[in-house]
């Protein structure tokens, strides 16, 4: 039966003793000095050296040159407390777990008085000492506090606040502490090179996570790893699917997927984690570790070189390009909404359903009206100004964007025809002109928009990069689609620069939307350098780089992707109106003369008058009140006609005017 690694690794001296330099150290200096007290307290987390270190110091207490810092491992004594030693009488260790009453706590008092057989000191071990009862804590008590000469108590426990607390005032307390990942990584290296096994370096951060700063919990991981390794040695799927952990790919296209704010990409790494088989709350976990590095990488730019981050260089990279798409707040709230999913997940039937809820809440910002979701919304706004796109088109700002552009327009419509329908009975007689007012108010001549099905807002790019889409080049490599040239995107990049400078940095703040064959549409949150990447030149760069890093041959298209920004809201002067361009109503024959119409409607007219009556008697009484879609019409284009035969309108009388058409159409005089 072969020994496991953490009995077979175990250290021998204090500078055996890994990650715990801040007990180690002091305990060396009082052994050199030989300031021995008569009873220690050794507290910390499982796993973390506390009764090895009390053996080492028992061993070193002991030793035929000692008391010495160093034992020689040479004497009876040394090899007698040796890691695979056999023990020594006059050290006696004591698991109070199973021994921690009355009785026992009497029976060790007794024997304490017994000088030892063969060594210096005798030396009682009692380990988990928290679980010792109040009863045996008070029959130890009058010989911890004044024991012989010749004894010595040292006290191991994982919750120093449960011993009593006369017994830990009379010791002198040294708390272990977690080992930290890098001292942890040298320590597991050292392992497999004395075992001469193969162990992929991305193997290690795993085994390191599941141990969780114990060293032997991290050595018994390790050696269930080394146990079932084939010829290659310990593979990163291996690990993977022997650890239950996820894939850092599966967290790679997560993370990308949020950050495109793409729902396909996201939902179907949720759809590739079940079909592995991978437990939802454990990726939910491993996701929100993914966060908590995202954030501090994104907090401090050389968070991997203090130890904050711990994660292979590759993945460091990838992790870095991560946090440059996505803001702290947005890091800040995906982390708070995974952290409370986990909570949720607790017990729960249908794990991955409220996972996909969770996705759901961290894709749609805007459903929620709490600070953190403000704060995400506001710094994508910040980040389209930084990137030079438009902020009025966002997502965010969506309510309120259309009202500059479309307030000129609604005002005009509803304040000339009030003036210009007055039947000329109801007008004053001296009104002022009332043609000044909207005039100003349109900022252009703008002629009859007989079909508004092709507005003027089609964005440049998409038009000029229409024809290519025709001809596609010789299909990719299969398998390729967004989130694959996600993962590659640092790689990507390094490709541009090779070429262009200045193409990668318009490409800084742009995502890939799709993949749709040998075509790559990417899209970015500027529309000015949305159209650039469009150009030949640049698509052509980035085509080159894709077939440098990924191999084929390939098209590059880039869309504006400001959530709606190009084009809904470069809608034409009239949008709020949209039935506003299309009916061309017949007016009658009268309002054809007055507001010269470019072409004269052939049907509806009246049937007694015909029309050659002279432009120099602009206003006829109208027949009817003219319906709404008239009225907006004829106010539109009013508002580019010439205002003099509207000035001359309030002189005329009408009374007069009827005697005057009467007497030209019909040879009739008025009667005294």
């Amino acid at each position: 039966m072969a020994l496991a690694l953490y009995r077979k690794y175990r250290p021998a001296t204090f500078a055996e003793v890994v990650g715990q330099e801040h007990v180690t150290e002091p305990l060396r200096t009082a052994l050199a000095a030989g300031r021995i007290n008569h009873a220690y307290l050794f507290s910390g987390p499982r796993g973390c050296g506390k009764t090895s270190s009390a053996r080492i110091m028992a061993r070193s207490l002991n030793c035929a040159e000692g008391p010495t810092p160093d034992p020689c491992g040479k004497c009876d004594s040394c090899r007698a407390l040796a890691p695979e030693g056999p023990g020594s009488i006059d050290v006696t260790e004591l698991d109070a777990a199973s021994h921690g009453g009355v009785d026992d706590a009497r029976e060790l008092r007794d024997r304490a008085f017994y000088a030892p057989a063969e060594s210096r000191y005798r030396v009682f071990i009692i380990d988990e000492a928290h679980m010792v009862t109040t009863q045996g804590f008070n029959a130890l008590l009058k010989i911890v506090e004044e024991p012989p000469e010749h004894l010595i108590f040292i006290f191991a426990t994982t919750e120093p606040d449960k011993v009593l607390p006369t017994i830990r005032s009379r010791t002198h307390h040294y708390p272990f502490r977690l080992i930290p990942p890098s001292a942890m990584r040298d320590l597991l290296e050292r392992n497999v090179a004395a075992e001469g096994m193969h162990v992929d370096p991305a193997v290690y951060p795993l085994v390191i996570r599941a141990g969780g700063g114990s060293a032997r919990d991290t050595q018994s991981v390790l050696d269930q790893l080394l146990a079932g390794a084939g010829p290659e040695g310990v593979t990163y799927q291996r690990a993977v699917s022997l650890l239950g952990v996820t894939d850092v790919a599966l967290i790679d296209d997560m993370i990308d997927g949020l950050a495109a704010e793409d729902s396909a990409a996201v939902y179907g790494t949720i759809e590739r984690l079940t079909e592995a088989g991978h437990d939802p709350r454990r990726f939910a976990s491993d996701l929100l570790d993914r966060l908590r590095d995202l954030v501090l990488v994104r907090s401090v730019p050389d968070a991997a070189a203090r130890g904050l981050v711990s994660a292979p260089e590759d993945e460091l990279a990838r992790m870095a390009a991560q946090a440059e798409r996505v803001g702290p707040a947005t890091l800040t709230r995906y982390a708070e909404i995974v952290h409370n999913g986990l909570l949720e997940m607790r017990g729960a039937t249908a794990p991955r359903l409220l996972l996909e809820l969770l996705c759901a809440r961290m894709l749609l910002p805007a459903a929620s009206e709490s600070e953190a979701a403000v704060l995400q919304r506001l710094e994508r706004l910040e980040r389209r100004a930084a990137a030079g796109g438009p902020v009025a088109a966002a997502p965010v700002a969506t309510p309120g964007a259309p009202a500059p552009a479309a307030a000129p327009a609604a005002v005009a419509p509803a304040a000339v025809p009030e003036r210009t329908f007055q039947r000329p009975s109801q007008r004053p007689a001296a009104e002022p002109a009332p043609e000044p007012r909207p005039a100003p108010a349109r900022p252009a001549p703008e002629p009859p928009r007989p079909a508004p099905e092709a507005p003027r807002s089609e964005p440049e790019p998409v038009v000029a990069q229409e024809e290519p889409v025709q001809a596609p080049a010789p299909a990719a490599p299969g398998g390729v689609d967004a989130a694959a040239i996600r993962r590659i995107w640092p790689d990507l990049l390094a490709a541009i620069r090779k070429t262009s400078r200045s193409t990668e940095a318009m490409l800084t703040h742009a995502t890939v939307q799709s993949v749709e064959g040998s075509l790559v549409v990417l899209s970015h949150t500027a529309e000015p350098l949305a159209r650039r990447l469009s150009e030949a030149r640049n698509a052509d760069f980035i085509a080159a780089a894709l077939h440098e890093v990924l191999g084929g041959s390939w098209q590059v298209r880039c869309v504006h992707g400001g959530g709606g920004g190009g084009g809904g809201s470069a809608r034409p002067s009239g949008g709020p109106r949209p039935q506003q361009g299309p009916p061309q109503r017949e007016a009658p024959q009268q309002q054809q003369r007055t507001f010269q119409r470019p072409a004269p409607a052939p049907a509806q007219q009246q049937p007694a008058p015909k029309p050659k009556v002279t432009t120099t008697e602009p206003d006829i009484p109208l027949p009817p009140e003219p319906d709404e879609d008239e009225v907006a019409i004829l106010a539109e284009e009013s508002a580019f006609d010439e205002p003099a035969p509207l000035a001359a309108a309030p002189a005329i009388d009408p009374e007069e005017e009827a005697h005057r058409l009467l007497a030209e159409h019909l040879g009739a005089r008025p009667l005294d």
